[in-house]
């Protein structure tokens, strides 16, 4: 397609998130959905079991170390913002652990009038006697923080305490954090971080924290992190000058010293180590080293110049490291080999890195906590498509991994399979896809889900919701692993960057062709799903490719492409997207925004859009100015926004719950006609 349709912004009104009329139109859109879909015995037995599994007392408590206890968060029908608990590992291996509440955010929230939704805590490390928890009104990203005695089990009178914003915190010492957050002018960047890093000093005033770092205006953020296996004594911080790209400080003893490394590498500093993920080919000490390898060197001296680096990982045309975890001694390396998981458990001795491979009998495998403070014990999950989750429990060097939690199967599973295929895309690379479904069934509603951006891998997990909702059901469900995300490493996220943005919807495309041609569904039976950047993915699936599709669901998506960097976090994406006032960005920005090429004499595919008018990440002006445009057009396009739920669209099990029903209602009543 060449052309594209430019017009006024007509629905610019639609973007003040809480004005009156705005929210009288999003009631009235949200009062015709509520109508026509949740009217019906099948939308009230998706709803009601998906809330099942949600809150079934029966799952995985998923815990996290910190100290000598587990913590985790448990959310319920009787807890439904979620009951933060602890106990002991030997207590967790019991089958039914006993567990010490710390803090009730229910009972919280009714005394203090708030709907609070839990956003996590740091803690005061060693000892974890302290702790700093950030709390969000309905879910936005946007925070208070309150410290918290884990002792006492209570908030700290006259602790530190910050009011309601996107604030970055990190303990020095009991009397000392880093923070960043907003203090007046100056203090954010244009994407709505932190632009400073202070020195706060427990009672005084924020205002006379002393200035440690200062960023530029139109930087991402800045933050300070804290690092824990030197508590106190040594903290990196990060100045992101974009997404992809930022300089690092050491700051030690009070000095900064910049780290000689690439912009947009990874970097990670763990007692006397210096890991380096790298994102570009680096040409260092006469070696060459390519884009996705790891490297490791001794800190203090790269420090002083030297450039004695280990190679830990290489990858190869196959096969791309995901990421990395240290324990207190070793690593452990989350490997991708075709969109499947391999681990490489790493451990240093006597000068030597030495690694022990976990393959592909674990399933996919995920580290999901590491003991880095204290030890070398690590907790593995591993599951599938159609393999409930199972926690395990490892020393690096020693016992391991042992199963320590499995989960049940929400689900009857019984003939369903998972296969990967490739689709051929429009330049000839091979894009691979998992279909879950049974495979004898022939052509039938087919769910094919994507999201191609900010090097994100979509790998094989289970999912109850999918598996209750739609697999039970007869549905066929798809992952396309398209580019613009990390299945492949740096490179199959750089092939989708900016102008190269078509490579991600052509891939989507090839892959919902490919199901069609092998027979797996047709295109009346096809409908697609996708969220924030995956929603922008829908949008040009609707407006681009609107032949491929029997229904699309969009949810807190970006899709006003002219705009989005005015828009809340939207100018800290610009090295994804490109920039709209930038006329060589905007010559091919404006050939996919959906919200700029909606037109009238294309038929579109039924189209569900979702949002959260507390989402304060991608702003839900990008949904309801679409949803107008789509319903002034004559398309056919429902509409729902939630009230709570910032960026991840429901604060709760129960929203949870009826979002996805809502969406799974409307796909099978449209691609079942």
């Amino acid at each position: 397609m060449t052309e594209t349709i430019t017009r006024d912004d007509e629905y610019l009104w639609l973007e003040d998130v809480a004005g009156e009329e705005a929210l009288a139109w999003v009631r009235a859109r949200n009062a015709e959905t509520t109508e026509a879909l949740t009217g019906n015995d099948r939308f009230a037995g998706l709803r009601d079991g998906i809330r099942a599994v949600l809150d079934a007392d029966d799952r995985i408590p998923m815990i996290a170390w910190h100290g000598e206890r587990v913590y985790n968060l448990w959310k319920d029908a009787e807890h439904p913002r979620g009951l933060w608990r602890r106990t002991t590992l030997e207590e967790y291996r019991a089958p039914e652990p006993r567990w010490e509440t710390v803090l009730d955010l229910d009972a919280l929230a009714a005394a203090e009038g708030e709907n609070w939704v839990w956003q996590g805590a740091d803690y005061l490390r060693p000892g974890e006697r302290r702790c700093l928890v950030s709390l969000s009104r309905g879910g936005a990203d946007a925070a208070v923080v309150r410290e918290f005695d884990l002792v006492a089990l209570q908030f700290v009178a006259d602790g530190f305490t910050l009011p309601e914003a996107k604030s970055d915190v990190s303990w020095i010492d009991e009397d000392h954090i880093y923070v960043g957050t907003d203090t007046g002018p100056g203090s954010m960047t244009s994407s709505g971080y932190p632009r400073q890093v202070r020195r706060w000093k427990r009672g005084t005033p924020l205002a006379d924290a002393e200035l440690v770092f200062e960023g530029e205006a139109d930087d991402v953020s800045v933050r300070a992190s804290t690092d824990p296996s030197a508590p106190g004594h040594r903290a990196v911080i990060r100045r992101s000058t974009d997404f992809f790209h930022a300089r690092r400080h050491l700051l030690r003893d009070g000095t900064l010293t910049e780290l000689d490394v690439p912009d947009d590498a990874g970097v990670d500093v763990h007692r006397e180590w210096l890991l380096i993920r790298v994102r570009t080919d680096w040409e260092v000490a006469g070696a060459t080293h390519p884009a996705g390898s790891l490297l490791v060197a001794n800190l203090d001296d790269y420090l002083a110049g030297g450039r004695d680096l280990t190679v830990l990982f290489t990858p190869d045309p196959h096969t791309s490291l995901s990421y990395a975890d240290w324990t207190r001694n070793g690593l452990v390396l989350v490997l991708l080999a075709d969109v499947q998981s391999r681990l490489e458990l790493l451990t240093h001795d006597d000068g030597q890195w030495r690694r022990t491979v976990l393959g592909s009998e674990l399933g996919q495998t995920d580290v999901w906590n590491t003991n880095a403070d204290t030890d070398d014990q690590y907790l593995l999950l591993s599951s599938g498509f159609t393999l409930p989750p199972t926690l395990r429990h490892g020393v690096l060097g020693g016992e391991g991994p042992t199963i320590l939690k499995q989960g049940p199967a929400y689900f009857d599973a019984e003939g369903i399979t998972t296969r990967q295929f490739f689709a051929t895309s429009a330049d000839g690379t091979q894009v691979p896809y998992f279909v879950v479904g049974r495979p004898e069934a022939g052509p039938g509603p087919t769910l094919l889900s994507g999201y191609g951006g900010f090097e994100v891998s979509r790998v094989p997990a289970y999912s109850a919701i999918v598996g209750r909702g739609w697999l039970a059901r007869g549905g066929t469900y798809v992952v396309a692993n398209i580019r613009g995300g990390g299945e492949y490493g740096p490179q199959w996220h750089r092939s989708a960057l900016r102008e190269n943005r078509p490579r991600a919807y052509e891939d989507f495309a090839a892959v919902a062709a490919d199901l069609v041609e092998r027979g797996i569904t047709t295109r009346a039976q096809l409908g697609i799903e996708g969220g924030s950047n995956g929603g922008l993915l829908m949008g040009v699936m609707l407006t681009r490719y609107p032949e491929l599709f029997g229904a699309v669901v969009c949810a807190v998506p970006l899709l006003d492409m002219r705009r989005y960097h005015l828009l809340l976090a939207g100018a800290s994406w610009m090295a994804e997207y490109g920039d709209p006032d930038d006329p060589d960005d905007w010559a091919y920005l404006r050939l996919f925004s959906p919200y700029q090429n909606v037109r009238a004499a294309v038929p579109y595919p039924p189209v569900l859009i979702t949002t959260s008018t507390r989402d304060d990440r991608v702003h839900p002006g990008h949904a309801r100015k679409m949803v107008a445009l789509l319903r002034a057009e004559g398309k056919d396009v429902t509409y729902y926004e939630n009230i709570e739920g910032g960026h991840g669209g429901a604060a709760d099990n129960a929203q949870l719950a009826f979002k996805w029903a809502l969406a799974f209602e409307f796909l099978w009543r449209t691609l079942s006609r």
